[in-house]
């Protein structure tokens, strides 16, 4: 059963997960949402007072490692805003941050969807999940951090008018200016020739961390159960290995079979890459549309990693985390 929201635009959500696929947005953004968890309601409208940090980026341009850098220095929560990290599983194919990375930091809205049984998280719900968890991070007195490279879900999130029936990535309708919280956004930008080769090296090491074992039980176990182009089915290396994965694992493949790895793998690296062009486009996108982003070059910090110089994490220190450190600061001073 679907429904409409009513012309006041409040949501009642007693249970954030299980109603998503019921929840029709209206063609406008709500001005108030309510959750009601067991006997304890949640009344959220916008506050100018809020203040979260955005920490946006192409694939593969440093966005966790910023967020840590600023997490552990400023007492800050971070939620997730990639649209395949928020699903449950394939967590090497889908780059997510692992524990011992993550330092103690909490993080939101990661791995937490279930996409076999909750089906494709969109915009409009990942709105009304990533507010409330916003909502409880400022009651705590944290920062939140929003991270991940899906530039519509972040729009979706910080935009105060957002129409879910628009796609203002496409160019035919504008992008709203005016923001749900008082933000300040940092941009991680690298030079996408240095970015591509970073990619293309990143592909590699995934691939030796296990990316394909990963892959083989996902399909001998799940892929049958979920819908074509739903959550974890959109994740860059599942379907360039479906043709690996239904021919080339057969007795007697074997040329067969290389063929077809060298093949998905050549196909994971392109797609990468051109995924990493269109995010940038997006965020520029953003910022022609009156959105205030703050641009840090990571650019000479990744041309030393692919040096393989021990200097890199100096020149990432100097370079990224000391301005965006200035920044927040600034920010949260104002």
């Amino acid at each position: 059963m679907r429904f409409t929201l009513p012309y006041k635009y409040f949501c009642i959500i007693t249970s954030p997960f299980s109603i998503l696929a019921s929840i029709k947005p209206p063609s406008t953004t709500p001005c108030q949402i309510i959750f009601i968890t067991g006997n304890r309601m949640y009344c959220r409208q916008r506050c100018p007072q809020d203040k979260v940090v955005a920490i946006c980026g192409a694939t593969g341009a440093g966005k966790s490692r910023l967020s840590i850098d600023i997490a552990t220095r400023i007492p800050s929560e971070i939620v997730n805003s990639d649209k395949i990290q928020v699903n449950k599983g394939l967590n090497i194919t889908t780059n997510k941050i692992s524990i011992e990375e993550r330092r103690g930091v909490p993080h939101h809205l990661l791995g937490e969807i279930d996409s076999a049984l909750y089906g494709e998280l969109t915009p409009f719900q990942y709105r009304l999940l990533a507010s409330k968890v916003i909502s409880n991070i400022i009651s705590r007195g944290k920062l939140p951090l929003i991270v991940g490279g899906s530039n519509s879900l972040i729009y979706a999130l910080l935009s105060n008018r957002f129409n879910p029936d628009s796609d203002i990535f496409s160019g035919k309708d504008s992008v709203c200016s005016e923001l749900k919280y008082r933000c300040c956004f940092i941009w991680i930008d690298v030079s996408l020739p240095v970015l591509n080769q970073y990619l293309v090296k990143r592909v590699d090491d995934m691939l030796d961390s296990g990316m394909l074992d990963e892959l083989a039980e996902f399909y001998k176990s799940e892929i049958n159960t979920m819908k074509v182009n739903c959550g974890l089915t959109r994740a860059i290396g599942v379907p360039e290995f479906e043709r690996y994965f239904r021919y080339g694992c057969k007795e007697g493949n074997d040329s067969v079979r290389e063929g077809l790895y060298d093949e998905a793998v050549r196909n994971i690296k392109d797609n990468t890459c051109q995924l990493a062009k269109t995010q940038i486009e997006k965020i520029q996108r953003l910022q022609n549309g009156g959105w205030c982003l703050n641009r840090i070059d990571g650019t000479d910090s990744f041309r030393a990693v692919l040096e393989g110089s021990k200097s890199w994490s100096d020149i990432w220190q100097k370079q990224v985390i000391e301005p965006s450190m200035k920044i927040v600061n600034s920010f949260l001073n104002e």
